[in-house]
Order: C-alpha cells, then structure tokens, then sequence
C-alpha cells in the first residue's frame, strides 16, 4: 500500500463499498474480494504519483469491475456465471462504469459486508481475519503481522473463510429479520475480539498493537454511524473508546506495563473519554441493556475517577454483577472479585476467587493467579503474593505481563527478606 496516509485512510473507507457493489453484482464474495485487492493495490501505486482521480469510489469501481469480468470469464464455470450476471443485471449495466460516473445513488453494503464476514459459521479467528480484510481494507500481510503468525497461514485462513462463504451459497444481502438479531451479534464480537487483541496483545514483546485497536475502533464507529438507534453497538464504541482513552499511560517509556492504580491520569485521553461517556449516557436509557453498555460504564466510572481510591467501587461492584448475569462470563466473574476486595476487603475477594478455582475455563490461566497474588498483597500476605506472582508470570504469553508480574514478585521478595547485618 501506499506510504502516504491520505490514500491509505480514503482506501480504507472505499474498500467495503467497492466490495460490496462487486459482490451484489456478481454473487461472488470471494472473487470480488480479489478483484477489490487488486483496484486497492493499483489506486496505491498510481494515486500518489498521478493524483486522486475526480470520483475515486467510481474509479475503484471501473477498475475492480473490469477486473471481475476477467476474473469470471477465465474460469470453467465462465458460462454459468455470465447468464448468473445477466439475470442479475439489465444488458446496458454489463459494462464497466466510467470512472467519473456519479454513484452517490448506490447503497452503502458495508452493513451487509460485516455481516456476510462475521456469520455464525464462521470460526471467530476467521471471522476477524476475513473482516480485517474485506472490510477493514488491510492485507494479509498486515494481518499476519498484527496476529504475529506467517503470511502464507493468514492467507490460507483467509482463503479457507472465503470458501465456506462460498460453499454456503449466503446471497449477498441483509439477513432477515429473524436471524439479524445473532448476525448483528457475531459483527459485535468480531469488532470487540480485534480490539482486545489491539489493546493487550494476547502474544509477542508489546502491550498494545495500537494500529490493530485503532482499526477496529473505525469499524465500530462505521457500525454505530449505519445503526445509530443500536444500544448495544454504541455501548461497544463506548467501551472501545473509554478503555483505549487511557493508552498513552499504560506503558512507561520502555514499553513496561503500568497498573491501573499507578497511571498518570493526565495523560488519559480526555476527548476520547468524554465522547464515549455521551455515547452510553444515550444508550443506557435507550435499551435493552446490554453486555457492552455495562462494561462501558464501568469503564466510564473508571475513567471519571481522579484516582483508585476515590473510584465508585460500590457501583462498579453492582455493575460487574450485573454483568455476570447477562454473560456468565469467568472473567467477568474474576474482575467482580476484584471489585469485592476493593469494597469488602481482601479476604472477601480472596474467598470469591476461591470459588472460581475450579472453573475449568480459568484452569491454568495467568489471570485467575495474578488476581490471587494481588490480593495477597492487598492483605500483607507478601509470601504468597510472591509465589502467586511467579506462576503467573511463567503462565502468561505476553513478554510485558511476564516481565510485570516478575517484576512484581521481585519487589515483595526484596521487602520480605530481612536486612543481613553488617560485619
């Protein structure tokens, strides 16, 4: 793609609506999704030099369109899918569009692009690399780098989620009223899994891949701006935004992660906190309440705070079970016992954590064993905080979490061994 950013925001922004003309014209997601690729590649390469043509949305169109009737006509199926396009299309439309043809008469299909990328049958690891693509405008050579794996394997990914599509035989339209509901649902989760993975790298030397958290915050903000009544979706860019607001100080300037309680909050994203606290101040009383408008207002309550200490724990309290409600999430259940400890005391949370032990969906994970050792401090139980620490540490794949935990552990050690006496 181009190095200048201008050409790359527009083309992120045209690539949904170039595809999603294609795929509606043809009846083919996955070849129009290469025939897309390969306008985006030229529109990078000539743009910078020759300057943005009058109406690029058209121009991406022409070239996208010519490259689908090639691509079309050299396969076995050429026959087929030719009279597939001419019942689809009258015989004056059967010809590419001039590139300065007005199109602002053609529906935007990004909607319907989310939902096709992210359908149930789908694997999330799928759903969120086919969306990057198709929607979000990146290569795969980007996606792979944001999900540290090779090329050839994101490619193949991609490649196996557009065959399913395509075996499912999914039209290219809006799902019906009755399965809109689960689809909507499914776009959510995809959305919410990239950022989550943007925000706290699952892998790798990094916290944060702010790219990665950035772009889903963009598609988010494309859903929320098609689906504007959507509780649920402004919730989602709520919480996106709310927790992404405190970025610039969770990380010190070697890249080591910084708590919560010890962040500078002058450097939290102030804008970004005041847009996502009106986003679910309207949506709350809208409802019906959702998963993501209550972790938004916890968030919210986070961000309003002047520090840990003068936090609202009592009705972050009441909102994370609230949360566990709806969701009957284990990590839900693990941040509510935090927020136990905070109001009741850290043998309260203690004995909460004690009771999710044997949850199978938190065996071995870093997290149930960080809240542990953290509570232990909280309680002046250093020893234990010490040993919790380090099994964290050795069970967590992210190189800031691992050196934070250690870190952590290394600190109580040194305040737990009594001073040798001088000679």
């Amino acid at each position: 793609m181009s190095t200048d950013p201008r050409v790359e925001d527009l083309l992120r922004e045209l690539a949904p609506q170039v595809l999603g003309v294609l795929a509606r014209r043809f009846g083919d997601f996955a070849t129009a999704e290469d025939a897309v690729q390969e306008a985006l590649l030229a529109a990078a390469t000539q743009w910078p030099t020759e300057g943005l043509p009058d109406n690029p949305r058209g121009w991406l169109i022409q070239v996208g369109y010519r490259r689908m009737i090639e691509l079309v006509r050299g396969e076995q199926a050429r026959r087929r899918r030719e009279d597939l396009v001419a019942r689809r299309d009258p015989d004056d439309q059967r010809h590419a569009p001039a590139a300065d043809e007005e199109l602002t008469a053609e529906r935007d299909d990004t909607l319907v692009l989310l939902m096709l990328c992210c359908h149930p049958a789908l694997a999330p690891t799928s759903a969120v690399a086919l969306t990057l693509r198709a929607v979000g405008g990146l290569s795969t050579a980007e996606i792979a780098r944001a999900f540290l794996v090779p090329e050839a394997t994101m490619a193949q990914r991609i490649s196996r989620a557009k065959q399913r599509i395509r075996a499912s035989g999914l039209p290219f339209r809006m799902p019906e009223p009755a399965e809109r509901a689960d689809r909507l649902a499914a776009v959510r989760q995809v959305l919410y899994l990239v950022f989550t993975e943007g925000h706290t790298s699952t892998t790798g030397p990094d916290l944060r891949r702010i790219d990665l958290a950035a772009e889903a915050i963009r598609l988010t903000r494309a859903l929320h701006t098609l689906l504007p009544d959507d509780s649920e979706s402004a919730g989602l860019l709520a919480l996106m935004l709310l927790t992404e607001a405190r970025g610039p100080a969770r990380t010190g300037p070697s890249g080591e992660l910084i708590s919560l309680s010890e962040q500078d909050r002058s450097r939290w994203d102030a804008a970004a906190i005041a847009e996502g606290v009106a986003l679910v101040t309207r949506a709350l009383p809208r409802g019906p309440v959702g998963p993501y408008q209550v972790q938004a207002a916890i968030a919210a309550l986070h961000d309003e705070a002047p520090s840990t200490d003068t936090t609202d724990w009592p009705q972050i309290l009441a909102l994370y079970e609230v949360l566990e409600r709806l969701t009957g999430s284990p990590v839900v259940a693990l941040n509510r016992a935090v927020a136990t400890a905070m109001v009741h005391g850290p043998a309260a949370g203690l004995a909460a954590v004690d009771k999710l032990a044997d949850d199978p969906r938190l065996t071995g994970h870093h997290r149930l064993t960080a809240a542990r050792a953290h509570l232990h401090e909280m309680a002046g139980d250093r020893e234990q905080a010490v040993v919790a620490y380090r099994i964290a540490a050795a069970r967590t794949n992210s190189l800031p979490e691992q050196r934070y935990l250690t870190m952590r552990a290394a600190r109580l050690a040194a305040e737990t061994t009594p001073a040798q006496p001088e000679d």
